[in-house]
């Protein structure tokens, strides 16, 4: 059963996948989807094999530059820093920004290991030094991502740099009573004056 175990184990190395998890998923690929789990197969070798990071924003691609940085549409004097391609996904889909991205690959995390070097903080320092622009950030509002963004801002700004943080608040069509009072304080601290 040495096959077994090591499907079992290469499983776990998944987030959130603990023994009972891969034990499962494996019975359930050998014994009822043996063509999934071959085409499993198949896909992550491709995508092991031929993705890598984009040399300008760190994005997964299967080329040096990606799609967005290789257009001719983007503009290059807005930088938007995200911790995962899944929050530029995010950014994209509201289709309210048109500049370049940076993406980080996780958040600063001393307890995790994860520092300013797992980061790659250095090229984006170079990519700012080579191209000046606005570098909005757009770390999420936790405590590795907030403390993420006071970094990257003290660094940033020490270049000479404009470095905005994008707002936090009510969601759109969020009602008062049901949001938590943490985000209800910030929504009121950061309140903007009506331009009638």
């Amino acid at each position: 059963m040495a096959y077994l175990d090591e499907l079992i184990a290469a499983l776990r190395c998944l987030p959130g996948v603990g023994p009972r998890s891969a034990q499962r998923m494996a019975y359930h690929l050998l014994q009822r989807d043996r063509a999934g789990a071959l085409n499993l197969a198949s896909a992550l070798q491709q995508a092991a094999t031929h993705i890598r990071h984009c040399s300008s924003c760190n994005n997964f691609s299967e080329q040096e530059i990606c799609g967005l940085c290789a257009s001719g549409n983007r503009d290059e004097r807005m930088l938007c820093v995200v911790e995962m391609p899944a929050d530029l996904l995010m950014m994209e889909q509201t289709q309210c920004y048109t500049g370049m991205y940076y993406v980080l690959m996780g958040r600063l995390s001393p307890l995790d290991g994860i520092g300013s070097k797992e980061l790659h903080l250095d090229k984006l320092i170079k990519r700012v030094q080579e191209q000046p622009c606005e570098v909005i950030l757009a770390t999420n509002f936790t405590t590795e991502g907030e403390a993420t963004a006071h970094y990257l801002a003290t660094q940033l700004q020490s270049l000479g740099v404009k470095v905005s943080r994008i707002a936090r608040g009510l969601p759109v069509g969020g009602e008062l009573e049901q949001v938590d009072s943490g985000t209800l304080a910030q929504a009121v601290l950061e309140r903007r004056e009506l331009i009638t």
